[in-house]
């Protein structure tokens, strides 16, 4: 606090100039419109924008905030700079050079703004400037001003004459723009946009060698006071390859040796020429599957980028280029001749990875794994990829229940990938993405010294496509996965026999499972995204229908071992909201359900939710809440068992920004718990219970650091706990027993959602 005072005292101006003034930041834009007309947010957006200059010791990259303590500008100020040495090298790191209001140059960022005004329409604004001071006339703020006026809308709108085929395309792209009606605001970014989508429009037609400077525009502001008559025109200097209209010549394929070499082999297929450098294995038709091209056909830059996009969705090469050329032997047929250059990559792959891995239920621990991948296994772009894998971990977060979670895990896994579906005929294939088919094989050992051993063995065959650019789907047509408790210790026995409903999920048993997933991804623009997904499963269904149509009654067992039957869903949506710069603020609500009917009563523990830990509500350790309002009791260390439920509600905010570099932080706030769609009497107060569902949700709040290096990101956050939907003693929505005791530190590799 001393040091504080003492540096508060020194002056950061003393070193400033007679004429000049220390710049303090933006006092903000004022804009004044005509009546109660509405500024449009994105033309606002960019006039604060280019005078949002930072001043000296910003806040979080700020125009307008600065934090108290400007201590590079109390260095300049009054610290002298030794010419060399150690304090010289300490001086260079400390000190700041002042921000001064004629850096800042104001009355040049006025005209910025004129500009920007004039290319939004508004013509008649004009802006201006004022230096806000206070007490110490060393120092000033700008605050702008700006008198915005009338926007000037398109009054009339003139068309290319329909007398040829590009002019006609052209005029209907022009026609379905929602900016180039009568009505709209004069915006040159909107037209610069226009100009890119009828270049984008017409060399998907044919014309290859348009772009999208040969269109201009011919605005006239004289016939109708406050509007805008615009013409739409081609450049005069249009080159005449650019306006003619071309096909699809000779398509011809190269495929190289990953060393080079070889001895070429020519086919000749539906796609054109396919040349492959032997000895190399492909299948014959894969390369063609891939080929959107059609010699004859109308030539388009949409064929070509889909083309190269399949391609390099087979993972088998390293490079892909495409190059067109125009035919010049038979000038007057207007083709364009594509060569296709594909280069094989390495088809062995081994890899040794030690890693740290973070899990959703807070697990974090080293670990090792061995892997070895076929690139192109039968020739046709089939990948097997095998790996074993091995991990111990433990579970972040603080609490008493945290170093029962110690453990190690050994898994083996194999998977064979077909770059395509494997299905009967009549299932419709989609032509614009690669598809794939997978099958898997595994085994999987987890040891909790002091409890269990369990093993898993599973084997499954999964579809994986893409309906549409942003929509992904997969679809796991079988799945059987088989649990086998090995080992228990005296203790895991004990919390079994206390809850019955418990140990029949951890019992012995065949899981058989279709489900079905979906996921809507897209960014929407530069400032929302958006994710949508949900799963559904079912098991054991089809197994029951048959042992029931052939007259099988009471309890059903697959291998003389009894299989569960339920049926699980999970949905969630994740919104994502840019405010400025690298500033965002990103939600999440998710819910999910599980119900068991038929052969089983309980639900396997493995496919219960849980709640609390790195990515769900993290001002509680994993499995420290619910279900519902049920809290273990406090002499039952083991209690942790108990807290899983068959329904599923998170809600997250997320608002996140820049601090330094790679170094980012956050600001969030969770809610959520699980629930048990049955009433159990071991566990009261765990159903899911309309009355009682917004005061059952634990809630919490926190702050957390990113330190983003490209592909990883390793976080960790503090939960602190604000409403704990058990009995904790205290009255009142605010229920922690302490603030001590209230937090919960994660340490996590990725963003929580």
């Amino acid at each position: 606090m001393l040091a504080c005072l003492i540096l508060a005292g020194c002056s950061t101006t003393r070193r400033i100039p007679k004429d000049e003034l220390l710049y303090t930041g933006l006092k903000g834009v004022e804009i004044e419109t005509p009546g109660e007309e509405k500024f449009p947010a994105g033309v606002k957006s960019s006039l604060t924008e280019a005078v949002s200059v930072k001043p000296n010791n910003a806040l979080l990259g700020s125009a307008s905030v600065r934090y108290p303590f400007p201590l590079g500008l109390w260095v300049y100020n009054n610290w002298p700079n030794p010419p060399k040495g150690f304090k010289h090298w300490i001086y260079n790191k400390l000190v700041a050079e002042p921000v001064l209001v004629s850096d800042v140059r104001p009355e040049v960022r006025v005209h910025m703004l004129d500009q920007i005004l004039d290319n939004n329409g508004f013509f008649s604004g004009t802006s201006s400037y004022e230096l806000v001071q206070k007490r110490n006339k060393k120092k000033a703020s700008i605050l702008y001003k700006i008198e915005a006026g009338h926007p000037y809308l398109l009054d009339s709108i003139i068309l290319l004459p329909d007398t040829t085929h590009l002019y006609h395309l052209i005029d209907s792209v022009a026609l379905r723009s929602k900016y180039f009606q009568k009505g709209s605001r004069y915006s040159t970014d909107s037209l610069s946009v226009l100009r890119v989508n009828i270049a984008n429009a017409v060399r998907n037609r044919g014309y290859y060698y348009f772009r999208p400077e040969y269109i201009q525009y011919l605005a006239d502001s004289t016939l109708t006071r406050g509007s805008i008559a615009m013409k739409l025109d081609i450049a005069d200097n249009v080159p005449s390859m650019a306006l003619a209209r071309y096909r699809t010549g000779e398509i011809t394929t190269y495929i190289y040796r990953n060393r080079g070499g070889g001895t070429p082999d020519t086919t000749e297929t539906r796609k054109g020429t396919l040349i492959r450098y032997l000895p190399s294995r492909l299948r014959e038709g894969l390369i063609p599957s891939c080929i959107i091209f059609r010699e004859g056909r109308t030539f388009s830059v949409q064929q070509m980028n889909v083309t190269q996009t399949r391609l390099a969705r087979l993972g088998i090469f390293n490079s892909i280029n495409i190059n067109v050329n125009r035919d010049t032997v038979n000038l007057r047929d207007n083709l364009l001749n594509v060569t296709i250059e594909c280069t094989y990559d390495r088809p062995l792959e081994a890899s040794v990875e030690a890693n740290v891995s973070s899990k959703s239920n807070s697990y974090l621990g080293p670990g090792l794994s061995l892997g070895l991948t076929n690139r192109n296994l039968f020739g046709g772009g089939e990948m097997l990829t095998l790996s074993l894998t091995g991990s111990y971990e433990w579970q972040t977060g603080s609490g008493r229940k945290s170093s029962v979670f110690n453990s190690y895990e050994v898994g083996l896994k194999s998977t064979l990938a077909f770059p395509r579906l494997l299905a009967p005929r009549f299932i419709p294939r989609s032509r614009r993405e690669v598809s794939w088919t997978r099958i898997s094989l595994g085994a999987d050992l987890l040891n909790r010294p002091h409890y269990f051993k369990l093993s898993q063995f599973n084997a499954g065959l999964s579809y994986d496509w893409q309906s549409s650019k942003y929509i992904s789907n997969s679809f796991t047509v079988f799945k059987l996965t088989y649990n086998k408790l090995q080992r228990t210790t005296a203790v895991f026995d004990s919390i079994m026999n206390a809850n019955p409903a418990i140990a029949l999920s951890f019992q012995s048993q065949y899981i058989p499972q279709m489900s079905y997933g979906f996921v809507y991804d897209r960014a929407m623009n530069k400032s929302n995204t958006i994710n949508v997904q949900f799963t559904i499963q079912e098991a054991g269904n089809i197994f029951w229908s048959i042992y029931e149509l052939c007259g099988k009654k009471g309890e059903k067992t697959l291998f003389h071992t009894p299989f569960s039957q339920f049926i699980k869903g999970y949905a969630q949506i994740v919104y994502g909201r840019r405010f400025f710069g690298n500033h965002w603020l990103v939600s999440r609500i998710g819910t999910g359900a599980a119900y068991t009917y038929g052969n089983s009563s309980q639900v396997p523990y493995s496919e219960q939710f849980y709640c609390g830990g790195a990515n769900s509500v993290r001002a509680f350790t994993v499995r420290s809440i619910g279900p519902g309002s049920y809290r273990a009791p406090a002499d039952q260390v083991n209690g942790y068992f108990d807290q899983t439920g068959t329904f599923i509600f998170l809600a997250n905010t997320e608002y996140r920004f820049p601090i330094l570099g790679p170094l980012h932080g956050a600001v969030f706030l969770d809610a959520g718990n699980v629930w048990t769609l049955k009433n159990e009497a071991m566990r009261p107060g765990g159903q899911l219970k309309a009355n009682s569902f917004f005061k059952d949700l634990a809630l919490g709040t926190g702050v957390g650091l990113r330190f983003d290096i490209s592909m990883l990101i390793i976080r960790g956050d503090l939960g602190i706990g604000i409403h704990a939907p058990y009995d904790t003693g205290k009255r009142g929505y605010y229920n922690m027993e302490s603030f001590k005791k209230s937090l919960a530190f994660h340490l996590a590799i990725g963003y929580p959602f």
